[in-house]
């Protein structure tokens, strides 16, 4: 059974910093494309960053493009988004994602299993 369990979320005031950790079990990581996405109230889920299986290639958002890294370790089954230079507008809960497709970017309907989320809140 897939499961995907995020931590690391938090108040932090802007221009600070957070690292968000995935938790993944009951498949091999090695075999799947992982994500972040977030959602702000009244807004839709959006793509954050895209890994690869094997981390050679990722995919950001031009929202966070040069703060936001991406990186995983399939030895420990686990995907990490390292937060820096938050902003407001970075407010929202974010979820890991994942799927055996090869090359899903940022669009969220191609990812299959999503982990139930983390609250990061961005706020002087």
């Amino acid at each position: 059974q897939v499961q995907l369990v995020e931590s690391g979320g938090g108040l932090v005031q802007p221009g600070g910093s957070l690292r968000l950790s995935c938790a993944a079990s009951g498949f091999t990581l090695d075999y799947y494309t992982m994500g972040w996405f977030r959602q702000a109230p009244g807004k839709e889920r959006e793509g954050v960053s895209s890994i690869s299986r094997n981390g050679g290639s990722t995919y950001y958002a031009d929202s966070v493009k040069g703060r936001f890294t991406i990186s995983r370790d399939n030895a420990k089954n686990m995907v990490y988004l390292q937060m820096n230079s938050l902003k407001p507008e970075d407010t929202a809960i974010y979820y890991c994602a994942t799927t055996r497709r090869f090359r899903a970017g940022l669009d969220r309907t191609n990812y299959e299993y999503w982990g139930q989320g983390t609250q990061v809140t961005v706020s002087s």
